[in-house]
């Protein structure tokens, strides 16, 4: 933090003052917050009148997906009511059991607690109310009506839910149990509509016949090197196939078909970029994965702006029973095993006390080493606040505890255990041995 700030020292320039229209002072200054985003912080204050405001802007990228944030707040439990917000400039809060929604445009970016904004909000609200009482009684006094429930919630004295939609994917409510779960916030991320992608300023495909002809026409002027073949996919395994048959023992002829089992033609089909929601192509094809099952590969990448997306999902049929594996990890050998975890499968180290719900990395192919990382890494952007400069001591204390013990983990200090369930049955730990029979550490 103190670099940023050495770099980009605390900026005054004179403004104008809304209230009284004589000149004030606003302050600006480019920071980052520990583990979250860059951001501009800007305070305005008025000698003459006294008027101030503050507000906070995004000076980072946007994020891939966006994301909502549910939390629900108990009768009488104050401590939620003073969960920090990071609330952006596109983010839409919500509270259902009062039909009450704060659109992006009538709140800017602002950093406060759910109290914080629920009060700014009837603030606001209530500001014009003396003259709608002149214009319009009724309206008026439905307004005072509804202020009453708003400032209770506020206030503690009723359940509520509180809820922030951003599809820029910068806001956040803070988690005070993290790395744990928090049972009272739930967070889901999701694709942007095009409707949204224009609204955060990207450039969104029309979809028309003119783009797809100039698309064609630019794939059919792509330079190509001299002595360049195409060939179907799985043509060269093939051939590495036919050169065993005709020269190897019965081993390399099962070695090589085994490893070379995807098919012959890689599918493609249209779609729909997720970050700037222009139209791309989508690869996918089949392919057997040893002691495992079938399994599709997907992958798209969008020529507008360069963003990459692979994915792993099953094939074949829902198997009849879930499954459970899990092994013992001893040795740094074995964090090399092979792992694939879906995106319905949970993940469980009883030796730290950590338990993921599915959902929680999606579907994944990986090393138990590379798995580690990822839990360790998504956990850190998920809980932003627990590193922060207002982070309280026994917060810090225990993300600091938690990350040691995940790095003992790695260093494998001690023996452990990864256990991955899955009611599909679509997850797999590779053995290490050439039989699962063989491996005594495999257990499903």
């Amino acid at each position: 933090m103190a670099a940023v700030e050495e770099e980009s020292p605390l900026q005054e320039i004179e403004s104008l003052c809304m209230r009284c229209g004589e000149n004030g002072i606003t302050r600006l200054l480019l920071t980052r917050i520990p583990h979250f985003r860059e951001v501009v912080l800007m305070a305005f204050e008025c000698p003459h009148c006294h008027e101030r405001n503050n507000e906070v802007q995004f000076a980072g990228q946007l994020q891939p997906q966006g994301c909502c944030h549910t939390l629900t707040v108990l009768k009488g439990d104050t401590k939620v009511l003073s969960r920090q917000v990071v609330k952006s400039d596109s983010a839409t809060v919500q509270i259902p059991e009062l039909e009450f929604e704060v659109p992006p445009e009538a709140q800017r970016g602002t950093l406060s607690t759910v109290e914080g904004v629920l009060l700014r909000a009837a603030e606001e609200i209530g500001a014009l109310q003396e003259e709608r009482k002149k214009v319009d009684p009724s309206k008026a006094e439905a307004l005072d009506n509804f202020l009453v429930k708003l400032r209770s919630c506020a206030a503690g004295e009723s359940t509520f839910t509180f809820i922030i939609s951003d599809p820029a994917g910068n806001s956040f409510i803070e988690n005070p149990h993290a790395p744990a779960p928090d049972p009272l916030l739930s967070v889901k991320f999701y694709d942007r509509s095009k409707e949204e992608q224009e609204a955060l300023g990207f450039l969104v495909d029309s979809g028309g016949e003119e783009s797809q002809i100039d698309r064609t026409s630019e794939e059919k002027h792509k330079y190509i090197p001299a002595g360049t073949q195409k060939l179907p996919h799985g043509t060269v395994g093939a051939s590495l196939a036919h050169r065993a048959i005709a020269q190897g023992t019965s081993e390399d002829v099962a070695a090589t078909l085994f490893k070379y089992s995807a098919p012959e033609e890689v599918m493609t089909f249209p779609s729909t970029c997720s970050s700037c929601a222009a139209r791309c192509e989508t690869r996918m094809y089949a392919i057997n994965i040893p002691y495992f099952k079938e399994m599709i590969v997907m992958a798209s990448i969008c020529d507008m702006c360069g963003y990459r997306n692979s994915e792993l999902k099953p094939g074949g049929s829902i198997p009849a029973k879930g499954k459970k594996v899990s092994v013992k990890i001893f040795s740094a050998k074995d964090l090399c095993r092979d792992v694939i975890k879906s995106d319905t499968s949970t993940v469980s180290i009883p030796e730290v006390e950590l338990d993921l719900a599915p959902g929680t990395l999606g579907g994944l192919v990986t090393t138990v080493e590379g798995l580690i990382q990822q839990i360790l890494e998504r956990l850190k952007g998920m809980n932003e606040f627990v590193l922060g400069d207002s982070a309280d001591t026994e917060g810090k204390e225990r993300w600091k505890d938690f990350q040691l013990k995940m790095e003992k983990l790695l260093r494998v200090e001690q023996p452990w255990t990864l256990i991955l369930e899955d009611p599909l049955a679509n997850s797999f730990i590779a053995p290490i041995t050439d039989t699962f029979e063989d491996d005594s550490q495999l257990h499903t």
